[in-house]
């Protein structure tokens, strides 16, 4: 036998089941063919190498040697073919869509908005994961993914969905009770609330021409969900995305403090396989996502001008920030 002379490949599944079933009776009923057909697969198999790979005792059959060495290599590589053809196959078209998001995007963002798209589509059925791990694709069984960053992601196809404009935000009570801040150098006496790394505040006074801004005093969250908990319950002034806190202010359960923002680097985008470009639901759901998404920041300013009479006795402070390109 040469190199180039591979055995049958329904031989090498006849001998793989067999073994694994110490059956040829359960290894013909798992590849849908009769006991018989198995023994003489096995048999082909057996002839190509020329050794045994089974020894027949009674009714049962157990590996040879020559049987267990060349069991592991044989099963390793129908592993191999499984998992190559899982990666590059088009997944089957089914009426869910798997879209996974950050915890904190999906709960702010996404899921308030979700019925317009179901009003829509009726026939799809999302299915919502939260993770801030990026997507595996071929292996989490997520058709779409929205996450926070740059948006290059190799291999993949990427829509930009919204800017992440950071402006400070406040619980109504500590408002009221703290007054709003006039100007920047205000907020420094406020009690604030940060994220983990405690950076955030001190760029966005920079931002603000405010170089010492005192340290970062006040608890800190490596979650964005659980940091929007804290400033609700009044604990300080917070910096969140405009974007994912719109309705929390539309609705008076928060406050901004000014209408300066701060535009981040980053910014949420979409993301899919290349592969999923043209299939129906992903470009259903793309779709309706750009739509809601360029549609948002016009929604929240028509809010804020018809509650604009209400809100003049507390203006908020003007100015200038610099803001890094996104």
């Amino acid at each position: 036998m040469t190199e180039h002379q591979l055995p049958p490949l329904n031989a090498l599944r006849a001998f793989e089941a067999s073994a694994r079933h110490l059956s040829v009776k359960n290894a013909a009923d798992e590849l849908s063919v009769t006991p018989g057909a198995v023994s003489q697969l096995i048999k082909t198999l057996e002839l190509h190498l020329g050794v045994d790979l089974f020894r027949r005792v009674n009714r049962g059959i157990f590996l040879t040697d020559a049987g267990q060495a060349y069991l592991p290599p044989v099963r390793n590589a129908f592993r191999q073919i499984s998992d190559a053809t899982r990666r590059v196959a088009v997944p089957p078209e089914t009426g869910i869509l798997t879209v996974s998001a950050t915890p904190f995007f999906a709960s702010a963002w996404l899921v308030p908005r979700l019925k317009s798209f179901q009003d829509a589509h009726p026939d799809i059925d999302l299915q919502v994961l939260t993770s801030s791990a990026l997507a595996d694709f071929s292996r989490d069984g997520v058709d779409v993914a929205i996450r926070h960053g740059l948006g290059r992601y190799p291999g993949l196809s990427s829509r930009r969905l919204l800017t992440v404009e950071i402006v400070p935000v406040a619980a109504p009570a500590l408002v009221k009770s703290l007054g709003i801040p006039a100007t920047p150098t205000d907020l420094t006496r406020w009690p604030r609330v940060n994220d983990a790394e405690r950076k955030g505040w001190a760029l966005w006074f920079q931002a603000q021409g405010i170089e010492d801004a005192g340290p970062a005093r006040g608890p800190s969250f490596d979650d964005s969900g659980l940091l929007l908990k804290s400033v609700l319950a009044g604990q300080g002034a917070a910096l969140l995305p405009l974007a994912v806190v719109a309705s929390e202010i539309a609705e008076g359960r928060l406050v901004q403090l000014s209408e300066v923002t701060w535009l981040e680097d980053f910014a949420y985008y979409l993301v899919y396989p290349e592969s999923s470009e043209a299939r129906p639901k992903v470009v259903a759901f793309r779709d309706w996502l750009l739509e809601v998404s360029r549609n948002a920041p016009a929604a929240v300013r028509a809010k804020r001008a018809s509650s604009g009479s209400r809100k003049r006795s507390s203006p908020t402070f003007k100015g200038k920030a610099s803001a890094p390109s996104s």
